[in-house]
């Protein structure tokens, strides 16, 4: 009967026991699953805010910096670091030219992958550089595809020596081409002034005329000839290569009107004293770019031609 009792006794004490942990332990898991529930979220958010800080770029040319981990790869100094970047249904590529003809080739990865069956290797393209003297030099350029912006990523080169040597670069700071907002040309459009408002002549005159736009290697000649008949402005527009194979004004297509030396174009003008917006095509690279450009003719150099 003792035995009993103490057994009885032992049985009430253990449950009494058992009911006074389980709280604590039901505590103790409640609070694992919350902080659980915490670091998801917090993972969560972190993976969103990486998201967003990727960089994605609208359909367009833009001017960039490109780097490199290397003194012997890199552009051409006549170009300030920079090369072209063209964006098109998302996917990214720079137009880079370099400082001679010694690199043949480049493949986007590592050395060894170059020389594998298959590897899409990059080709050349034969570019025209201007040095800041006006020296002129025929250098080679390549089209890299570009994965991510303010990113380094790999890049294999191979000289004339016949030997793939690898290299890190980085494409950062892009800035579109002419980028003008409707605010904008609102602004300009109200400062434009036509040839009637300047009470111009039928005739034959030259102005300043002032370009931005593109990577800053091009420019055209300055001051530029051009005729007033009827009220209507014709200008002729010389650039400093002889690349450009035509220029949109609009919607309409002018191609150049001599086969020699550098392009030129007569371009209808209207008005002056504000950056006109034009899109020019170079052939200089290994395809073809459409590059914004604005053209503003000043009124106030306006002279007659000389007979």
């Amino acid at each position: 009967m003792k035995r009993s009792v103490a057994m009885m006794a032992c049985v009430l004490s253990g449950a009494l026991m058992i009911s006074a942990y389980s709280p604590v332990v039901f505590a103790e898991t409640t609070e694992k699953t919350e902080d659980s529930k915490t670091d998801e979220a917090k993972d969560e958010s972190e993976k969103k805010e990486d998201t967003s800080k990727v960089e994605v770029l609208e359909d367009g040319t833009y001017s960039a910096e490109f780097d490199t981990d290397s003194s012997m790869f890199h552009v051409n100094e006549a170009n300030d670091g920079k090369g072209t970047l063209t964006v098109k249904d998302g996917k990214m590529t720079i137009h880079v030219s370099l400082n001679s003809k010694k690199i043949v080739n480049l493949f986007v990865g590592k050395a060894d992958d170059a020389q594998k069956d298959g590897a899409e290797i990059l080709e050349p393209t034969t570019d025209e550089v201007t040095y800041s003297d006006g020296y002129t030099e025929e250098v080679y350029g390549f089209d890299i595809p570009v994965p991510a912006i303010d990113e380094e990523f790999d890049v294999a080169l191979i000289g004339k020596k016949n030997k793939w040597y690898d290299h890190k670069v980085k494409v950062t700071n892009p800035q579109k081409e002419a980028d003008a907002e409707a605010s904008d040309t609102k602004e300009t459009d109200a400062k434009k002034v036509t040839a009637e408002d300047l009470k111009l002549e039928d005739g034959d005159y030259t102005a300043e005329v002032k370009m931005e736009g593109g990577s800053g290697k091009a420019s055209v000649t300055s001051p530029t000839g051009f005729t007033v008949k009827d009220g209507k402005v014709t200008a002729s527009v010389e650039w400093s290569s002889p690349y450009y194979d035509y220029m949109l004004i609009g919607d309409e297509k002018y191609e150049p009107v001599n086969k020699d030396g550098n392009s030129v174009f007569e371009i209808p003008v209207d008005g002056f004293d504000y950056p006109m917006e034009v899109v020019a095509d170079t052939v200089a690279m290994s395809t073809p770019h459409e590059i914004e450009y604005t053209l503003q003719f000043d009124s106030a150099s306006i002279k007659e031609a000389e007979k």
